[in-house]
């Protein structure tokens, strides 16, 4: 497998873009200082490959809260809808799997994983919605509880009458709408 790592441009240029969206955004982080995230970041280079990943699919990173305990800062993905190049997914490999016919790309769960992030709990897609109005048009696959994986589901979020819906679906289902949105704490 290749080493997951940037370039010094490509280092330079994220860390750029990710300034640029913190100080935009001051609102979903108001009491953090940039310079402390950004020497957290370049401590973390395998960490600036996996904000990579979620700048590339369209997630439009950006930091939501700082955990004292582990002394982490902590990015979701903050673009409007769902990132685009992260759609048209069903939510994990068994479901992929068991598709039979017009099976997608790849699945949420797989994804994220080759990401290095996970996918948003419904607590997580929540408290993101806090910050803003997204997936106005798309949906996101968040984390779904083991029973109800067990059984076949999966569940998905989306803001609708502003108001936050959670729903469910097969696992092997998949839109042109629905992607995933991830976390990744550094």
């Amino acid at each position: 497998m290749a080493k997951k790592e940037l370039s010094l441009e490509q280092v330079e240029e994220l860390l750029n873009t990710l300034q640029e969206r913190f100080e935009k955004n001051l609102n979903r982080h108001s009491d953090l200082e940039w310079a402390k995230v950004q020497a957290k970041l370049e401590a973390n280079t395998e960490k600036l490959w996996s904000l990579n990943e979620m700048e590339a699919t369209g997630g439009e990173p950006d930091v939501i809260d700082y955990d004292k305990d582990t002394d982490e800062y902590i990015f979701y993905d903050c673009s409007a809808e769902s990132p685009k190049g992260r759609r048209s997914v069903c939510y994990d490999r068994e479901a992929l799997e068991a598709r039979k016919k017009h099976k997608p790309e790849n699945s949420a769960i797989d994804m994220a994983t080759e990401m290095g992030i996970e996918l948003l709990t419904e607590e997580q897609y929540r408290e993101l919605q806090e910050l803003g109005n997204f997936d106005l048009k798309t949906s996101s696959w968040v984390q779904t509880p083991a029973a109800i994986r067990k059984l076949g589901g999966a569940i998905f979020c989306d803001r609708r009458y502003d108001t936050v819906f959670t729903y469910h679906n097969g696992a092997d289902s998949y839109y042109g709408a629905r992607g995933f949105r991830g976390s990744l704490r550094v």
